[in-house]
């Protein structure tokens, strides 16, 4: 399902934020872009986000800043600073330069300067506060999710009743047709063969076999249960897209069955309202969690 979430945390003077964007997507993929120092908690983020969310195509973005009072990262190096300028002031007098070596100078030597290293201490309390920023964006992310949810649910609902609906009016129409199947299919026989040359119980049972093979009782029954799960399924407050998935790939093999074994016109329209319909709730399976 798509979605958007944010969350910002602030302690000791650091700034975390946190934005989450949501995909659709059959499984779960997330991808993550953290600041460099925190890039071996990686695995710590996609284990928060799997306790969260089972589908989507995620992408996790993890900023961290310091108060402008904070000490800075970068410190000079005095050595090189000293060496530097001593080198500066030989060539200044061997080209018998009277300007003085100025910072400008010493400064365009980039590795004078370095970057401290942070301590576990600081990178811990880094790592507490983006935590606490991407459970907010989470919690942000699956507030939307479940407005876009709601609203998911009651299109598939709606069109699981389409189909209920006509279903119903199949199994009316199917109502004592094997009856009037099996007294058709005896006139006909009886008008193509002899009438001496007809064994009655033999015709008995080859008519009823015919008769068993159009008969779609069996796969109404089978197809009004798999309506009856989808419903509970939509319902229930735990994630449900794999076994919708799975009652969508049941209800068109019935459909399918229905469809070959009715022989029927007027059935077959019917059929194919149904898997137009089915065909939509298909795709918005895709998007459930």
């Amino acid at each position: 399902m798509t979605g958007f979430g944010r969350g910002e945390a602030t302690d000791d003077g650091l700034t975390a934020t946190v934005e989450i964007k949501s995909l659709n997507s059959r499984y779960l993929d997330i991808s993550t872009r953290l600041p460099q120092r925190l890039q071996d908690k990686e695995l710590e983020v996609k284990e928060l986000v799997q306790k969260t969310i089972n589908r989507g195509k995620l992408n996790v973005t993890v900023y961290v800043s310091e108060d402008k009072s904070a000490e800075l990262s970068i410190a000079v190096d005095k050595n090189k600073v000293i060496g530097y300028t001593r080198l500066l002031e030989e060539i200044r007098f061997a080209a018998e330069i009277e300007d003085p070596v100025t910072i400008r100078d010493i400064t365009q030597f980039n590795d004078v300067f370095i970057n401290k290293e942070e301590d576990e201490e600081v990178l811990e309390k880094k790592w507490a506060v983006s935590e606490q920023a991407l459970k907010e964006a989470l919690s942000s992310l699956m507030k939307m999710r479940r407005q876009e949810g709601d609203q998911l649910k009651n299109d598939l609902i709606d069109r699981i009743d389409f189909i209920d609906d006509n279903i119903k009016i199949i199994t009316k129409e199917t109502n004592g047709r094997a009856e009037e199947t099996r007294d058709k299919l005896l006139e006909r026989i009886t008008n193509l063969i002899e009438e001496d040359k007809i064994d009655p119980e033999r015709l008995e049972i080859e008519v009823a076999i015919l008769v068993d093979k159009m008969d779609v009782t069996e796969e109404l029954v089978r197809l009004q249960s798999h309506l009856k799960f989808f419903k509970e399924a939509v319902e229930q407050p735990e994630p449900a897209g794999r076994q919708l998935n799975f009652l969508t790939q049941e209800i068109n093999r019935e459909l399918n069955t229905i469809g070959s074994k009715a022989n029927n016109s007027e059935i077959a329209q019917y059929v194919v309202k149904c898997k137009e319909a089915l065909e939509q709730i298909r795709e918005q399976v895709q998007n459930v969690e």
